[in-house]
C-alpha cells in the first residue's frame, strides 16, 4: 500500500465513525511509523480527543524519545515493521527493560502482519495489536484504556514504596505479602489478617486502607480485647444519654466515626457474642443503633479485622459465630512470623537501630556480624515487635556499635540449646567468659549458626524437605544445596 493510500484509508477510517467523547485522552503518547501520512492522522484523531502526541520515524528515534521526553511518555503507538528496528524489536527492549514486560502501555499497528507477530506481541506483554486500514473509535478505546491502567500501574508502584516505607522485608514471603495487599486494597472485600503476635498486623490493615479509595477518610483501630465486654457495644455503635449508669451524653459510637473509611477490629477473637450479633448486622445491612435507641442509622464502613487466634476452632468450640467467620474472612491474609523470613532480619535490624538512635539521640551505630548471626539463631516467638524491643535496649546499652556482647544474654543461651554443629557453639553464644573458642573463623561461626537454625526448623518440621524450603523462604533445590554443603542429614 502507498503511503497516500495508507493515508486515505485511515482519514476514511477516521470520518466515517462516530466521535467516543471529547477530551478523554489527557496524557502523552507517542506514535511511531515510518509513513508520515500514518503518523499525522494518529495526531488528529488523539489530539483531537485532548491528547499530546509526540512523533518518531523509527525504532531507534523511539527508544532515543521515550529515554529523553520529560514528563515521561504514557503510552506508545507503533507500527510492527519499519526499516532498521522494528517495533517488535522496540517491544523487545521495552521488555527486557522492565524485567519482562514494557512498563508503558505498548500498541501495536501494522499492514501486513501475521499469527506469528501477533503471538510474539502478546509474549512481549504488548497491550493491544491493531491492523491498517485503523479503526478510530477502537484507537481511541484502546489508547484510553492503556492511560487507565498506566496510571493505575503508577499509583500502585507508588502505593507499593509507600507501604515498604513501613513494612520491611524483601523476602519471597513478604513480597507475596505485599502484592496480595495491593491487590485486595483496591477492591472493597472484607478482609482477616490472622498471625502471631508481634507479626505487625495493624501495619498490613493501615497498608490496605491506604492502598484503597477510602484512603482519605478515618482508618479507626479497635482493640477489642482492651475493652470491657459490658462496653464493647457501647464503644462500637455508641449509647444514648442516660442508656445506662454513667451514661451522660450521648456518644457516637466508632463504627459512625469510622462512616465513608474503614474500622480495624483488632484482636476479634475476644469479643463477646452479643457484640458479635451486633457486628454481623453491621455488615449485613449496614445498619445500627446505638445503645438506648431505636433509631436506625446507615454506615458506609469497610471492615478490616485481625486475630491471632484461630477463629475456625473457636467456631467449632462455639466461641465465636460462624456466620460473622464468613462475613469477615473474605479475603484470609496470613502474616508470617519473623522465623519463616529470616532473610529480613538484617533489614529490620538496621531499621530499628537507626530510628532507635535517632529517638534517643544517639550517634548511628552499626551491628556486628557475629552479633546479627546470633540473633539470627534465635526463634524470635515475640516476632518483629520482640526484635524491636531487644534492638532499642542493646543501643541504649551499649557504649558504641552493637557487638556479641550486646546480643542479651536470654537471646544467646537459647541461640546455643540449638547448637548441632561440633564447634562448641554453645559456650561461644552464652559468652560467660567473654571469650569465642579458640581458633574459631567468622565463616565458621556463621555455617555453625546457619546449620544449628536449618536442622531446627528440619526436625520441627519432620524434615519435610519442601515445607522446610517454603517456611525458610528459600527453593526446595538451594536448601538441598545447603544442608549438603553443612553437611546436614537426618539422624547426623
Amino acid at each position: 500500500m502507498t503511503e497516500s493510500g495508507a493515508a486515505d484509508d485511515d482519514a476514511t477510517a477516521a470520518g466515517d465513525a462516530p466521535s467516543v467523547r471529547a477530551g478523554e485522552l489527557a496524557g502523552r503518547i507517542l506514535v511511531a511509523d515510518d509513513e508520515r501520512n500514518i503518523r499525522r492522522t494518529l495526531r488528529m484523531v488523539l489530539e483531537g480527543e485532548g491528547a499530546e502526541v509526540l512523533e518518531a520515524a523509527s525504532g531507534e528515534e523511539t527508544l532515543a524519545l521515550l529515554d529523553a521526553t520529560t514528563p515521561p511518555v504514557e503510552v506508545l503507538v507503533i507500527d510492527v515493521r519499519m526499516p532498521g528496528m522494528s517495533g517488535l524489536q522496540v517491544l523487545e527492549q521495552l521488555a527486557a527493560r522492565g524485567g519482562g514486560r514494557p512498563s508503558i502501555p505498548v500498541i501495536l499497528i501494522s499492514g501486513h502482519a501475521g499469527v506469528e507477530d501477533a503471538v510474539k506481541a502478546t509474549r512481549l506483554g504488548a497491550f493491544d495489536f491493531f491492523e491498517k486500514p485503523l479503526d478510530r473509535d477502537r484507537i481511541i478505546v484502546s489508547v484510553r484504556n492503556a492511560l487507565r491502567q498506566h496510571d493505575a500501574d503508577r499509583k500502585l508502584a507508588s502505593l507499593r514504596a509507600r507501604i515498604r516505607g513501613e513494612i520491611i522485608g524483601e523476602s519471597p514471603a513478604m513480597a507475596a505479602l505485599l502484592a496480595h495487599v495491593a491487590k485486595v486494597g483496591r477492591t472493597r472485600a472484607r478482609v482477616l489478617v490472622t498471625g502471631e503476635s508481634g507479626t505487625g498486623k495493624e501495619l498490613i490493615a493501615r497498608a490496605i486502607h491506604e492502598s484503597s479509595d477510602r484512603r482519605d477518610a478515618p482508618f479507626v483501630k479497635v482493640n477489642c480485647a482492651a475493652i470491657p465486654p459490658e462496653l464493647i457495644e457501647s464503644e462500637l455503635f455508641g449509647h444514648e444519654r442516660g442508656a445506662f449508669t454513667g451514661a451522660m451524653a450521648q456518644k457516637k459510637g466508632l463504627f459512625e466515626v469510622a462512616d465513608g473509611g474503614t474500622i480495624f477490629l483488632d484482636e476479634i477473637g475476644d469479643m463477646s457474642t452479643s457484640a458479635q450479633a451486633k457486628v454481623l448486622r453491621v455488615l449485613q445491612s449496614g445498619e445500627l443503633m446505638r445503645v438506648g435507641s431505636n433509631k436506625v442509622i446507615n454506615v458506609d464502613v469497610r471492615v478490616l479485622a485481625a486475630t491471632h487466634k484461630n477463629l475456625a476452632e473457636l467456631v467449632t468450640s462455639g466461641e465465636f459465630r460462624e456466620d460473622l467467620y464468613f462475613r469477615l474472612a473474605v479475603v484470609p491474609i496470613v502474616v508470617p512470623p519473623l522465623r519463616e523470613r529470616t532473610e529480613d532480619l538484617e533489614l529490620l535490624c538496621r531499621h530499628f537501630i537507626d530510628e532507635a538512635c535517632r529517638e534517643n539521640g544517639l550517634a548511628r551505630k552499626r551491628l556486628a556480624p557475629e552479633a546479627l548471626a546470633a540473633m539470627a539463631a534465635y526463634p524470635w516467638p515475640g516476632n518483629v515487635r520482640e526484635l524491636r524491643n531487644v534492638i532499642e535496649r542493646m543501643v541504649i546499652l551499649s557504649d558504641s556499635d552493637l557487638e556479641l556482647d550486646d546480643v542479651p544474654a536470654e537471646l544467646r543461651g537459647a541461640a546455643a540449646e540449638s547448637d548441632e554443629g561440633g564447634l562448641g557453639l554453645g559456650p561461644a553464644l552464652e559468652l560467660q567468659a567473654g571469650a569465642l573458642p579458640p581458633g574459631l573463623s567468622l565463616r565458621d561461626f556463621r555455617e555453625a549458626v546457619e546449620r544449628a537454625f536449618i536442622t531446627q526448623r528440619l526436625r520441627e518440621l519432620q524434615w519435610n524437605v519442601s515445607k522446610t524450603a517454603e517456611s525458610l523462604g528459600i527453593e526446595r533445590t538451594h536448601l538441598h544445596k545447603k544442608m549438603k554443603l553443612l553437611g546436614i542429614q537426618r539422624g547426623g
